[in-house]
């Protein structure tokens, strides 16, 4: 199951949506680095709190609409701040998967 599925909005248009939401509401000037990175640290914080004293099931057959609401707040913030700094995410993605892959080798069989 891919979050992004054929037909939909690629991470681009999406991030031109967010940032033109936020400007028709004059939400631009709390959108430096350093509020845009602890805002996603605050949502994920959010995401985790209903994990919390749970396990991972219940937590999801009680509130997956909350998860997937903090889930996707993380991910606007994530998009303003790559937007911010010029980050690729995608590639970003696959330089880390590649320099994990050296870090953590396969274990030999």
């Amino acid at each position: 199951m891919l979050w992004l599925q054929k037909g939909q909005k690629n991470m681009k248009e999406l991030t031109e949506e967010i940032l033109e939401f936020n400007q028709k509401r004059g939400w631009v000037r709390n959108t430096d680095a350093r509020s845009l990175a602890i805002s996603i640290s605050l949502e994920a914080s959010e995401l985790l709190e209903h994990f919390q004293w749970r396990t991972p099931e219940e937590a999801i057959a009680n509130d997956k609409q909350g998860i997937e609401e903090e889930a996707a707040d993380v991910l606007i913030y994530l998009l303003q701040l790559a937007n911010l700094l010029d980050i690729d995410l995608k590639e970003a993605a696959k330089k880390k998967i590649k320099k994990n892959a050296i870090k953590y080798p396969l274990p030999n069989k």
